[in-house]
């Protein structure tokens, strides 16, 4: 993507917010933001002020997602109920200003690598810390109004990702297996509620001081809350670590914190099949990238190395069936 040409809409977008004069300094492409692009830059005012900022653009053929303008509006609900959340500075569609759909957002410091953050016990800490501020900000998440933002969906999560499975129509029998225990076995459901759908570590930035911001609020809907608490929990979150929760802190830590801010009353074996459930569901996401590799819809090396995780997410799901 040829980001020079954006410097110049870009910074008509921002006088907006900074004033006539204001330029765009050091656009460049960012690590992570797989799906999406992801630039940081500097807006610089007239008189010579820096703000530190990321524009996030649309890309084709990556995995559908909430449009950019809803993800703007989803950060600005969420902020509004106590979520650490970035500042979004604009956003617009794709007949904008940038031909794309994009949302310029404040650049909040930190770490966001999970291994990094997993590595630092500055950052990690000892104490379960991170786990328990995850309990909060997920009892925040699931206090936004359902009707805060327009268009939100509530679909039956379980039966969406197999019929992306059966779409895809490759065998893969201990997926397919699991799908079948997690239909017969299914709690039942809880009141709905905004669900952030990609709450984990890596969608997170870190600081000494905990989570400073929530990144990623592409694939919010309306659902059971316990999706969230599950997917966190998922194994492929840990990064290597014995801790469930996101590589860095125990279940109870996680319930008790999200129970006494607000958070309706956990059920362990709910969020067990919850759980369970975002593990098929990232293995079957790592059948589709690995799709997008082979079709030639997008030649990719981490594409194709998301493929090799397949079995490892089906062996993962046998050992957690009783």
């Amino acid at each position: 993507m040829d980001l020079d040409r954006l410097t110049g809409p870009l910074a008509e977008v921002l006088a907006a917010r900074y004033g006539p004069g204001v330029r765009v300094r050091g656009l460049a492409r960012a690590q992570g933001g797989a799906s999406r692009v992801t630039c940081a830059f500097d807006a610089v005012t007239a008189a010579g002020q820096a703000h530190p900022l990321i524009l996030r653009l649309a890309t084709r053929g990556a995995m559908a997602g909430a449009p950019l303008t809803r993800e703007a509006a989803l950060m600005r609900a969420a902020g509004a109920a106590g979520v650490p959340s970035p500042e979004v500075i604009a956003a617009d569609g794709a007949e904008g200003p940038l031909g794309a759909e994009f949302v310029v957002m404040e650049r909040v410091e930190g770490e966001s690598i999970p291994r990094r953050v997993l590595r630092d016990p500055a950052l990690a800490g000892s104490d379960g810390r991170l786990a328990a501020q995850c309990g909060e900000i997920l009892a925040a998440v699931h206090r936004i109004p359902v009707d805060a933002v327009p268009g939100l969906e509530h679909v039956d999560q379980l039966e969406t990702w197999q019929e992306v499975l059966d779409t895809i129509g490759e065998p893969h029998p201990a997926l397919e297996f699991a799908l079948r225990w997690l239909a017969r076995n299914r709690p039942p459901a809880g009141p709905a509620a905004v669900v952030h759908g990609d709450f984990r570590n890596g969608n997170f930035i870190i600081g000494p001081d905990g989570i400073r911001a929530v990144l990623d609020w592409e694939l919010v809907h309306l659902g059971d809350p316990l999706e969230d608490l599950g997917w966190l929990c998922a194994k492929a979150w840990r990064f290597g670590s014995e801790l469930p929760v996101g590589g860095f802190g125990t279940y109870e830590r996680l319930v008790e914190a999200y129970e006494k801010a607000g958070g309706a009353p956990v059920d362990r074996d709910a969020l067990r099949w919850w759980e369970m459930f975002g593990v098929a569901r990232w293995a079957v996401i790592c059948v589709m990238q690995a799709q997008r590799h082979l079709t030639g819809g997008e030649r990719s090396i981490e594409l194709a190395v998301l493929g090799r995780r397949v079995a490892e997410n089906e062996w993962d799901l046998l050992q957690m069936m009783p």
